[in-house]
């Protein structure tokens, strides 16, 4: 008998009809002498018809009352889908956040977990329950609902099956498994059987959407195997990611293509070639909570340097501002911007163990004469900014130079 963590979204629970195919599926599971507990997150759109609301009583929604909402999104899915499973002879019992309780540290709309109190989870499971668990919410120690922001669901199916010590921790979403890169781009991807925690991270930080980067480096930290599976289908095994590496003889030299959409980037030319430079440009930045991703400074000249770094294109508009600010009190010259651009990496571990692949992968983009603007790399990934028409092609030019594409029989599977 396994303890399975089973978590399923918006689109796993987004019908009556899909609730009972959830019901079903635990349902079988308990009948073959497992424990499960489920998390279920809000039915699909609702968290965002909740924000509608609130945006149209007040202009800038009270973060505290906003919490309170968005928290009732889960309270209906809670509650469904015991029903469901109660519907089915078997015993269930739904839970909020401050019922279970699960413990954060306050900050409203993007709380972090700190504690569960797992005592009447494990009462029920002892009693032969299932408890319904509401993703996504948590509660201070002031007893205020409080939400995880954005994957929170994931998030807390994560931790719960940290608390429990569970022997795996299940991912229901509308694909079946991590692919080496979206079939929507390479209608070739292959679907991958394993993927460390490792490079599932790097990828999910680029741009992968199966998985939010903060509940992949939960799972990482202690050591719980996590497997995405699609709640669509009845048979299959997924994606299992995990701290264990294949065999070395067996590894890829990369395991997946990612990529992110929404970049934009930042050139200050002529900037004082002095120490301290880049924390001068980017310190108000950073002050602004726009993340920063890659930073390219040249070897200076004459007493100058050009700096050049990456945000979100959601902060381009902002960190624009910043940066000219800050550009002319220094006496920096000119400062540019480019917000059409997008980042394209190939993760692997087998990168460790092989040489040459930077250069794979550039060779790859020059054959399709896709210029490279940035490059960045670490022992596991490379990625490089390209401009944002030529996304689509370097994907399938990359995805092809390192051989991801499936046979023919396993694209048809």
């Amino acid at each position: 008998m396994a303890l399975y963590v089973q978590k399923f979204g918006g689109t796993s629970v987004g019908s009556v009809e899909r609730i009972q195919a959830v019901a079903e599926r635990v349902a079988g599971f308990r009948a073959a002498g497992h424990q499960v507990v489920v998390v279920v997150s809000a039915m699909s759109g609702e968290t965002n018809r909740l924000v509608d609301l609130a945006n149209a009583v007040q202009a800038e929604p009270d973060e505290r009352e906003l919490d309170v909402l968005l928290a009732s999104g889960e309270q209906v899915s809670v509650a469904l889908t015991s029903m469901a499973l109660l519907e089915r002879g078997v015993a269930a019992r739904s839970y909020l956040a401050d019922q279970v309780s699960i413990h954060t540290n306050g900050h409203h709309t993007r709380s972090r977990i700190e504690k569960i109190d797992t005592e009447r989870l494990r009462e029920d499971l002892e009693a032969g329950r299932v408890p319904v668990v509401a993703g996504f919410q948590g509660v201070d120690a002031q007893g205020n609902i409080t939400t995880l922001g954005r994957g929170g669901s994931d998030t807390t199916a994560v931790a719960l099956a940290a608390a429990l010590r569970a022997d795996e921790c299940q991912i229901y979403t509308d694909v079946d498994g991590v692919y080496t890169t979206d079939p929507r781009v390479v209608p070739s991807a292959r679907r991958l059987d394993r993927i460390t925690f490792e490079e599932m991270l790097e990828m999910a930080s680029l741009g992968a959407k199966v998985l939010h980067p903060r509940s992949v480096e939960f799972a990482g930290k202690y050591g719980i195997p996590l497997r995405v599976l699609s709640s669509f289908e009845e048979t299959g095994s997924g994606t299992l990611i995990t701290t264990e590496e294949s065999d070395a003889m067996e590894q890829p030299v990369v395991s997946g293509i990612a990529f992110a959409r929404d970049e934009a980037k930042i050139t200050i030319q002529g900037a004082p070639d002095v120490p301290g430079v880049a924390s001068k440009m980017l310190g108000p930045v950073s002050a602004e909570g726009i993340e920063v991703d890659m930073i390219v400074q040249n070897v200076g000249a004459a007493g100058q340097t050009d700096f050049t770094f990456t945000v979100k294109r959601s902060d381009y508009a902002d960190a624009m501002r910043l940066v000219r600010k800050v550009a002319a009190e220094m006496g920096a010259g000119e400062v540019t911007g480019d917000n059409r651009i997008v980042k394209v990496s190939a993760v692997g571990v087998g990168m460790r163990s092989h040489a040459g692949v930077a250069m794979r992968m550039f060779d790859a983009l020059a054959a399709e004469n896709i210029n490279i603007q940035i490059i960045s790399t670490s022992e596991i990934k490379i990625s490089v900014v390209i401009d944002e028409k030529y996304l689509e092609l370097a994907v399938r030019a990359i995805h092809q130079a390192f051989e991801l594409s499936g046979s023919a029989e396993e694209e048809i599977d």
